[in-house]
């Protein structure tokens, strides 16, 4: 990733409810979210969650598929990766073990989807 990517994709994550939807994504994993379940999610009206869903597809950090009639988005985890990368390339004067207990720390277990969060529906 180079730093006009790097910057595009901060650019689309500066913003609230796009961080919101990029980690509710990132949770979520490979299944995705269907558009309507992320609008209820965040808290957004469907039109205000597809202006935002473009700017994250725009920048490369999600992606989306059609299932039936509803429109399902997912992370971009290889995007992620690289601009995780693109921040810690030089990392730690050229000693990565001091950041891996921290990348490691950050992965948890996936949490099993609630009752209430929908996955199918647009």
């Amino acid at each position: 990733m180079d730093q006009s990517q790097a910057r595009n994709c901060f650019a689309a994550l500066s913003q609230e409810t796009r961080l919101g939807i990029v980690r509710l994504l990132v949770k979520a994993g490979e299944a995705g979210v269907a558009a309507g379940a992320i609008a209820e999610e965040v808290g957004v009206s469907a039109s205000n969650v597809s202006f935002h869903l473009k700017e994250l597809e725009r920048a490369g950090l999600i992606q989306q598929r059609r299932a039936a009639r509803s429109i399902i988005y997912a992370a971009d985890y290889a995007a992620l990766r690289d601009l995780i990368g693109f921040l810690t390339e030089d990392c730690c004067a050229g000693r990565p073990e001091i950041c891996a207990p921290q990348f490691a720390a950050s992965c948890k277990p996936a949490a099993k989807p609630t009752a209430q969060r929908k996955r199918v529906h647009a």
